[in-house]
């Protein structure tokens, strides 16, 4: 062969290999051997079909899996994109129906979107109906919002003064197909929490969490399998594993006295110079006395247990 041939099969002869290596690494010893419960693990699956809408395929399944109490959770996400169908079709008839049933629920939330789609309908029936039209259903349904809303009410019964020429009003923002958008997000949103689930599928956030997490697993199943240490018998991990922000969800504390955990038994104490300890910690500085002044591990500050402050995260 010639020298540029040779070099060429050299480097397509690696290619394979290298392949293999990236592409197909064994991922087995990159996590705990902790048993897995087959059960849970099919109900987050049917629910995961269910919630992205794959209802022919959440009971494809659920009868495979003869997991027939996951086939439970088709019911409340079949209404939600019924609901959002309808939103689609211009139709809003079927979520103002949910929002009202739910009104209550919303309100302790925090959440406006009752109002909002009320505001969407308003706009939605001048444009179609006329004055006349949006009128009667603000009199109709705008009451019971006048406290809180009172400012979006007002601007919203100017739009009556154009109401054959909206686009070319001070009030065309309220045509945009954004709104549309934005309330089909929000209401799949507050309907999903009112179910107590999260917006995002949890077995999609779990799998894109680990695809970021696993490269820097493999790594260091690597080194400590040419160290001859197992690492699946650490406390924690020896390194850091980085995940973007949408991954975390909730904040741990470390309690930097004794490295223990925060938990319901020892929660994180505020102390008044702006420290936190956990619970234990504090107890053990003060030497179990509550009126007894102690000093702050990590400033000059003396610090009564009676001034600490529980921290919820």
């Amino acid at each position: 062969m010639e020298g540029t041939q040779k070099e060429l099969n050299v480097a397509l002869s690696k290619y394979p290999k290298l392949l293999e290596k990236s592409l197909n690494p064994d991922i087995s010893k990159a996590y705990r051997n902790v048993g897995s419960d087959i059960h849970t693990v099919n109900q987050i699956i049917a629910s995961h079909f269910y919630r992205e809408g794959h209802f022919d395929l959440g009971d494809c399944f659920v009868n495979e899996a003869r997991e027939s109490e996951a086939a439970g959770q088709k019911s409340p996400f079949l209404q939600m994109y019924q609901i959002l169908e309808a939103m689609r079709s211009r139709n809003l008839e079927p979520a103002l129906s949910w929002a009202t049933t739910n009104s209550e629920k919303l309100k302790l939330s925090g959440s406006d979107i009752e109002m909002k789609l009320h505001r969407q309908q308003f706009v939605e029936i001048l444009q179609k109906r006329g004055r006349d039209g949006a009128l009667n259903y603000a009199r109709t349904f705008f009451p019971p919002f006048a406290t809180k809303y009172l400012a979006e009410i007002q601007r919203l019964m100017a739009c009556l003064l154009w109401a054959e020429k909206l686009e070319s009003s001070p009030y065309s923002d309220l045509l945009s197909p954004l709104h549309w958008d934005k309330l089909a997000e929000e209401l799949a949103r507050q309907f999903c929490n009112l179910m107590g689930q999260s917006y995002e599928s949890p077995l999609s956030v779990t799998i894109a969490a680990g695809v970021q997490g696993l490269p820097t697993l493999l790594k260091l199943m690597n080194v400590m399998t040419g160290k001859k240490q197992e690492w699946q018998s650490m406390k924690q991990l020896p390194v850091p594993v980085d995940l973007d922000r949408e991954f975390q969800f909730h904040s741990i504390f470390v309690c930097p006295v004794s490295r223990d955990q925060a938990s319901e038994e020892n929660p994180p104490m505020l102390m008044s110079c702006g420290h936190v300890l956990c619970k234990q910690s504090i107890t053990k500085l003060s030497k179990n006395n509550n009126t007894r002044p102690f000093k702050c591990p990590y400033c000059p500050t003396e610090v009564e247990v009676g001034q600490c402050r529980q921290l919820f995260f």
